[in-house]
């Protein structure tokens, strides 16, 4: 039987719980700082720069997290009593405290995509007409990789067929990219790519590239100069922020390469899971997520919880492993056999 030792626990609940390493908490330390409302943090100035020139993107600001990344996209793209198209399941409509409604009083349009990822059919067939009984379809917005989906990823060329349809209906065509380092691993495409076909694009600095904490949202100059506006009224607006911005940079020039194998670690956990007789089902592992289901969520919760691994419950009957750059192959080891003890 696997016993816990020293009081160690492998975290596996999400991405978000990685730590600094020593070389990107020196980089931290050693960053030069300003006043970022200003506009005068030279290290933010770089991070914004260089994630806009990586995307080909015109302009980029620094948020503190993807939500309000994501939140100031849906502002600046939609006013009151618009409509946001997007899955039953995104990010942007089930973890984001109903923002859209709150913060943009703008409502959703919910389909039902293949694990999150929805299509050009299925947009073209809710698009409201001009009608003043119905809200006006002003934004579609993806997510990639797709949480609720179990990480999965785009097909790009319905992306294209998205964005077409977005331009000749006058749609304009957000990405929620929290994980979309992890799509672009297991694919030919390039962030310019993306950039090109998007209006707008959140990136989150602190999933599985491991800095502490921040978004970027990138766009053309007039929707990052309105989306600096919305930051600030929402609070974001930092100060010596450069302390964080050089941790996403750090985490952009050395912690890219390596999400392969995190999907690898991942991929391991989903075969050991397809084969434990508490398993009935593991979705297909793309990338860094693996979601299964389990005859009792609870329970199984608290057995893995008593052997040392933590995961999280993640609706229904699905529980939730997230591989990142804190679990190591021994954790992996570990954790392979915790999975084949249980019974």
């Amino acid at each position: 039987m696997w016993e816990i030792k020293h009081n160690i626990m492998i975290e596996l609940r999400s991405d978000t719980f990685t730590k600094p390493t020593k070389p990107m908490l020196e980089a931290m330390m050693a960053a030069k700082v300003g006043d970022d409302v200003f506009g005068d943090d030279p290290t933010v100035n770089l991070l914004e720069e260089k994630m806009a020139n990586i995307f080909d993107m015109e302009a980029a600001v620094f948020c503190p997290s993807g939500t309000m990344a994501n939140q100031i996209a849906i502002r600046v793209h939609t006013q009151p009593q618009d409509e946001v198209i997007c899955d039953k399941n995104a990010h942007i409509y089930l973890y984001e405290g109903g923002g859209m409604a709150s913060n943009s009083g703008v409502t959703p349009a919910l389909l039902d995509g293949d694990r999150g990822r929805i299509t050009a059919a299925q947009i073209a067939a809710v698009i409201k007409p001009d009608d003043v009984h119905a809200p006006v379809s002003r934004l579609v917005s993806l997510e990639n990789t797709m949480n609720k989906g179990g990480g999965s990823y785009y097909d790009f060329k319905e992306i294209l067929k998205i964005k077409k349809l977005c331009n000749d209906k006058g749609l304009a065509l957000h990405l929620d990219g929290a994980r979309l380092y992890n799509a672009l691993a297991e694919t030919n495409e390039t962030p310019s790519d993306y950039g090109n076909v998007f209006d707008t694009i959140s990136v989150c600095l602190s999933k599985g590239l491991g800095a502490p904490i921040g978004s970027v949202l990138l766009g053309s100059v007039a929707h990052i100069k309105k989306a600096r506006r919305v930051r600030k009224v929402f609070g974001g607006g930092m100060r010596q922020a450069g302390y964080l911005a050089a941790a996403g940079l750090f985490a952009l020039e050395n912690n890219v390469e390596r999400l392969k194998i995190d999907h690898q670690r991942a991929r391991v956990l989903g075969d050991a899971l397809n084969k434990a007789s508490f398993v009935e089902e593991v979705m297909p592992v793309n990338t860094n997520i693996v979601i299964f289901l389990v005859d009792n969520v609870q329970k199984r919760v608290a057995q893995l919880k008593e052997k040392g691994v933590l995961a999280v419950p993640f609706g229904g009957n699905q529980i939730r492993f997230v591989t990142h750059l804190d679990f190591t192959e021994q954790m992996l080891e570990q954790t392979v056999e915790i999975i084949k003890a249980l019974n």
